[in-house]
């Protein structure tokens, strides 16, 4: 053989070589490297969402917080009105009892003073009697007595004056009694006045006090109730933006799965072209193994949402799981995503080809990495109540081409 067909026979062997080797080389670099950049990416993003969803956390407990403190305060603020109207209508009642207790002392007074009256008069006449048989000599009743015309003249004589003296006696005797238990009556009323107006001075004192105290408590309701608007204005806006956040964490993952397509197809490609055995194209699985033991706590379906956002979808299925109990991969696949994931907490995403992928939410830890095989049945993580999870359990959800469907008639 010739050096020229020896140097062309050893070219078309190099250059067959190199042809063949070429898409071996190439296409695991170009995957390797934007695999490698989408997983910082997602990363990152993943980060950014974390701490994004720490502060929407802290906020919306400042916002309980404060929608309790107001809560509070209207409660007290009525409390307190309730007290005012109770002070009101005691006012109401002794203002009754002390105008009642105001015409009882008047008419008691004008007994008294008819009594007194009468009295006077009675003590002024014995005075004048006394003064006129003093002065005059006057004896009066003996006069009477002996000035009769005959002895049963001075027998009924001596009767009349003796009734009449009698009478006289009973009077004063009865004027002075009813003084005595009108004055003492007196004495009751006004000791009741005293201390009628003297609980309504009380009543008046804490009227005054509970009006400034409930005044206070208006202006407390008042700025509790802008804090919690505006803390509430701020929770919107941050949940806005953690939502922005997740969808751009999604679109990652998603970007993720399709560049593991074209990883298998990749290495199909290149596989052909070497002429080595081709692996075979992976189909979604038909079906898929309990991923957790335990009873379906909430199926596939619209339900209300345990966090109060209304009638949503259930994307998934919950399976009810005791704390820290193992998660299995349904089937087989690699691992795309594995970190917190929004509402889902601690989550893992397993690409099991023919744009299927099964989710695993709320784990209390991850035991896989991104990029990482799995198998039907290996361990990968463990059962939680991390993001939005009212208990221990595990959401667990089965994609086809990005869309969650029902994985309950696939479980075996």
């Amino acid at each position: 053989m010739s050096v020229r067909r020896i140097a062309a026979a050893l070219g078309l062997a190099l250059f067959t070589a190199a042809l063949a080797s070429a898409p071996v080389a190439a296409a695991p670099k170009r995957s390797t490297s934007t695999y490698g950049s989408l997983g910082e990416k997602i990363h990152q993003q993943q980060v950014q969402v974390e701490a994004q969803r720490r502060r929407l956390a802290e906020r919306r407990r400042q916002l309980h917080a404060r929608q309790a403190r107001e809560n509070d305060l209207r409660l007290q603020l009525v409390e307190t009105n309730r007290s005012i109207a109770r002070v009101n209508a005691s006012l109401d009642t002794l203002s009754g009892q002390i105008a009642h207790n105001q015409r009882r002392l008047a008419w008691n007074q004008r007994q008294l003073d008819a009594a007194q009256a009468t009295l006077a008069r009675h003590n002024d006449a014995l005075k004048r009697r006394l003064v006129d048989a003093y002065e005059r000599g006057d004896l009066g009743y003996i006069n009477v007595l002996f000035s009769a015309t005959s002895f049963s003249d001075f027998v009924e004589r001596w009767d009349d004056i003796r009734f009449l003296i009698a009478a006289n006696q009973r009077t004063v005797r009865e004027r002075r009694s009813a003084e005595r238990v009108v004055s003492l009556a007196q004495r009751r009323l006004q000791s009741e006045r005293a201390a009628l107006d003297d609980a309504e001075r009380r009543d008046r004192e804490a009227h005054y006090q509970l009006a400034a105290l409930a005044s206070q408590r208006s202006e407390l309701v008042a700025v509790a109730a802008a804090n919690r608007v505006s803390t509430a204005r701020e929770v919107a806006v941050m949940e806005e933006i953690t939502a922005r956040d997740e969808a751009k964490l999604e679109a990652f993952i998603r970007q993720q799965q399709a560049i593991e397509a074209a990883r298998r197809a990749a290495e199909r490609r290149a596989a052909q072209l070497a002429g080595r055995e081709v692996p075979p194209e992976v189909g979604a699985p038909r079906t898929f193994s309990w991923p957790a033991s335990g009873p379906i706590t909430s199926p596939f379906r619209m339900r209300s949402d345990p966090f109060g956002k209304g009638f949503r979808r259930h994307t998934g299925i919950d399976i009810g799981a005791p704390m820290s109990a193992t998660i299995t991969a349904a089937a087989g696949g690699r691992i795309i995503y594995s970190g917190w994931y929004g509402g889902y907490g601690n989550a893992i995403i397993i690409d099991h080809g023919g744009n299927t992928q099964t989710l695993y939410g709320h784990c209390s830890q991850l035991f896989v990495s991104v990029g990482q095989d799995v198998q039907r049945g290996q361990a990968i993580g463990a059962v939680g109540s991390t993001g939005n999870s009212t208990g221990p359990h595990l959401h667990f959800e089965v994609r086809v081409n990005g869309t969650p469907v029902d994985p309950t008639g696939r479980l075996h």
